[in-house]
């Protein structure tokens, strides 16, 4: 593989948005009049991502008419929200015979940038890595999942906040839900996903640790912008991320 021509995404679109003050599915509450979505599909596409599959649940008729004039994008359904994971989990039909990259992004992200995946994607494509987390430098970090790197630099591990030592909490390099997996590591890696947690669900950020327990090349590349962090989870979050938008839509994007 050479170029982007065969690189493959999954959108993560099937919740509800309880917080929203909305019964539109999440995906579809409007930033800047369009729908959060859109600005996620627009920046794989710009970026060179071949082929879009978009994870749906709650009102999925809905999120198929709202997209469906957009090409290259494909649907698949997650009749029961049992973590990220499993959300990418459905799709391993879809992408069974593929044989390149497939990013993993969520739909409630509008502001990632194509500058952003197409840094992904370069490093990927150069070495061809596992995986390639996207992160980010926070100054304040927040919630967000903390990258611990060891004495080299090399990716270690993504520990969420409850799980974080005072040390790890004090890390401000942070899990951005972004990432791009070899597709056939990452079907292995789904293969021992597991749901032996508080939760009972299945999480993308285990399949990183996995591969990397394998010997795999993991790495984290901290090249995204600390705005796309801002993912949208209720009203108050609409409204800053609106904020950022309308400034960054007055300007070009580098």
């Amino acid at each position: 593989m050479s170029n982007s021509a065969s690189a493959v995404a999954i959108v993560l679109a099937a919740g509800k948005g309880t917080r929203m003050n909305s019964d539109l599915p999440k995906v579809l509450v409007p930033v800047c009049g369009r729908p959060m979505i859109e600005y996620v599909l627009d920046a794989l596409e710009r970026a060179g991502v071949a082929r879009t599959l978009v994870v749906v649940g709650y009102r999925s008729a809905d999120v198929r008419s709202a997209l469906a004039a957009r090409r290259n994008v494909a649907f698949v359904e997650q009749p029961q929200q049992l973590g990220t994971g499993h959300a990418v989990m459905v799709c391993r039909e879809q992408i069974a015979t593929h044989d390149g990259p497939v990013f993993v992004v969520t739909g409630d992200s509008p502001l990632i940038q194509t500058s952003s995946v197409g840094k992904l994607l370069a490093e990927f494509v150069r070495d061809r890595p596992a995986c390639v987390l996207g992160t980010a430098t926070k100054q304040e970090p927040g919630s967000l999942g903390r990258i611990v790197r060891d004495a080299r630099g090399v990716f270690e591990a993504i520990v969420e906040v409850k799980d974080a030592t005072p040390e790890q909490r004090a890390i401000r390099e942070v899990n951005m839900s972004t990432y791009v997996f070899d597709c056939r590591k990452l079907l292995s890696a789904l293969e021992r996903l597991s749901n032996d947690n508080a939760q009972g669900e299945y999480y993308i950020t285990d399949c990183p640790g996995i591969l990397r327990d394998d010997g795999d090349d993991v790495r984290a590349l901290d090249c995204l912008e600390p705005c796309e962090s801002l993912s949208i989870n209720n009203v108050a979050d609409l409204a800053e991320v609106e904020a950022v938008m309308r400034q960054q839509l007055s300007q070009p994007e580098s």
